[in-house]
């Protein structure tokens, strides 16, 4: 039987690339979103080796169809990179409180529900917990956004110790600056794109099949001694320490 892999935010950017890398690696993938139409979308472009599941993963309520959809198999590889950068009127604290709340609910609680569902169907020993971070964790600049990615890498390394014993690793990867994806969703402007390329050493902006590449090397053989651990790919717009 094939393996198996689930990609939340799996219908366009970073999550797309990834799934249709692990799909061209001999997975199955069951990929993850909101949107029918954007996940039957990716469906078609990643080939007949891909699920979509329709599912708001920060809602406890609607988890129960991505672990159907995994359907008692054993689960090779989780993918948490659903998230997104929330705006939101913060001129009262009733504002503060909700922009913080669905930054939160975005992009952390989204991994931690998703996690915990799957956790019983995780292969032992061999899977591989994977979560999709930002260079705002890092260096600042995103708000309520920086700081729910912060909150990952702390959830990772608990989980890659609570996990290592069972032979399953769990690791962040911290994206930079990635062109073609809908996170920045009319946001930006050539002044904005240029003053992010310059800020690399490398002097091009990232794509997502870069971060999928990453994916790669820790799913694969060569990612078995990696856990508890933090992946730049930013073109050194932060260097590593």
């Amino acid at each position: 039987m094939s393996r198996l892999a689930v990609v939340t935010g799996g219908g366009t950017g970073i999550g797309r690339s990834t799934a249709g890398m692990l799909a061209g690696e001999g997975y199955d993938v069951v990929i993850v979103g909101r949107r029918a139409d954007v996940l039957a979308d990716a469906v078609k472009w990643i080939g007949p080796q891909a699920t979509a599941v329709t599912a708001d993963v920060s809602d406890p309520a609607q988890i129960p169809a991505v672990v159907e959809a995994v359907g008692g198999r054993a689960l090779d590889v989780l993918v948490n990179n659903a998230g997104a950068y929330l705006s939101g009127d913060e001129s009262t604290l009733a504002g503060v409180a909700g922009r913080w709340r669905a930054n939160f609910d975005s992009n952390v609680l989204t991994a931690v529900l998703m996690t915990t569902a799957l956790l019983p169907a995780l292969r032992r020993p061999g899977g591989r917990i994977i979560l999709t971070s930002s260079i705002a964790a890092q260096r600042g600049g995103g708000g309520p956004y920086s700081a729910a990615k912060a909150a990952l890498h702390g959830y990772a390394l608990d989980l890659a110790g609570q996990l290592g014993g069972e032979g399953i690793t769990a690791n962040v990867i911290a994206p930079g600056y990635i062109v073609d994806s809908e996170f920045f969703d009319g946001r930006m402007t050539p002044e904005g794109h240029e003053t992010r390329v310059n800020a690399t050493l490398v002097k091009y902006p990232g794509e997502p099949s870069d971060i999928a590449e990453a994916v790669r090397w820790l799913a694969g053989p060569g990612g078995r001694y990696v856990t508890g651990q933090i992946v730049n790919v930013n073109g050194g717009s932060v260097l590593g320490r």
